[in-house]
């Protein structure tokens, strides 16, 4: 009796875990296709005439092949790698120096030991809510540290985050003391400690930081307009180089259309987009798979631990 009552519970738990699992698939599958779909549709139609495209919209395949709006933004492909490398080189140093930044303050701040780190805390947290102004920063920028036409202004002014150095302190603070403790008396430093034991520790926190951050960079072009201009058009980053491509098509449809031409298939301007949306996503997108692990795993700081 008694085993032919564990026998039925425990099919009617197999079948259970069968329907939640089943369930919990189709959902998760269905959020990964909303996911993937608008990619899809930005790579379909970047492909697409432009006639075609004013005419019926948005497809999901492709009616009417063309390739003019890579055409278009790639006429030049001397400026457009420039501008690849300049954002590259931004977003690697960027992010590598952003990172050493907010780690070191959030470990410092996170110390026990350190007397003044709630009131060092609180000059850091009260900027997030009060500032001196753009155009004070602006001044500051370009009069005092002579930002103009020099590439370290595309790196300076997001280099420190501190929400991000928030994250990191009370990450650190969730690491026990008793370790920096032990590594003191067995005679390791302060630097020793932070690059030895609290590095290594704490690698799914600088992934998902550093994803963040390097999103940041890459996608950046309001420091570009700032400081950089047209004479120092090598050192455009990319976004900054496509919204001009994009800024210049549509002034050239604007004159057409004073002027009585139809540039409407010449200048394909939905097309454009879609092409620099692509171009510009690239690279993130075949970077994100490495970094994957480790930002799930970021996901994750702050949860209770066993």
């Amino acid at each position: 009796m008694n085993l032919a009552w564990i026998k039925i519970n425990k099919q009617r738990i197999s079948v259970d875990t069968l329907i939640f699992h089943t369930l919990g698939y189709l959902v998760l599958a269905i959020f990964a296709f909303s996911c993937f779909l608008p990619f899809y549709l930005v790579l379909i139609n970047s492909f697409m005439d432009e006639g075609t495209i004013l005419k019926e919209g948005y497809n999901f395949y492709v009616k009417k092949f063309s390739v003019t709006s890579y055409n278009m933004i790639l006429k030049n492909p001397h400026d457009i790698l420039n501008s690849y490398s300049i954002t590259a080189f931004v977003t690697v140093v960027g992010t590598c120096l952003a990172l050493l930044l907010v780690s070191i303050t959030g470990f410092v701040l996170s110390r026990r030991d350190f007397y003044h780190r709630n009131m060092m805390s609180f000059f850091f947290f009260f900027t997030t809510l009060f500032n001196g102004g753009l155009v004070p920063w602006y001044l500051l920028c370009v009069r005092t540290l002579h930002f103009t036409n020099r590439i370290y202004a595309l790196i300076i002014p997001s280099l420190f985050s501190v929400w991000n150095m928030i994250i990191c302190k009370n990450y650190f603070k969730s690491i026990p003391f008793e370790i920096i403790e032990s590594a003191k008396i067995d005679g390791a430093n302060d630097i020793t400690i932070y690059f030895r034991i609290i590095l290594p520790i704490s690698i799914p926190l600088l992934a998902t930081i550093g994803l963040f951050t390097a999103l940041s960079y890459w996608n950046d072009w309001y420091n570009c307009m700032l400081f950089i201009n047209n004479r120092r058009s090598d050192l455009w980053t990319l976004q900054y180089y496509l919204q001009n491509i994009l800024n210049s098509a549509q002034a050239m449809r604007r004159v057409a259309e004073r002027t009585g031409i139809s540039f409407a298939g010449q200048v394909p301007m939905e097309g454009m987009k879609m092409a620099m949306t692509v171009i510009a996503t690239g690279p993130m997108l075949l970077a994100y798979p490495f970094v994957q692990k480790y930002f799930v795993r970021g996901l994750t700081i702050g949860a209770v631990k066993g």
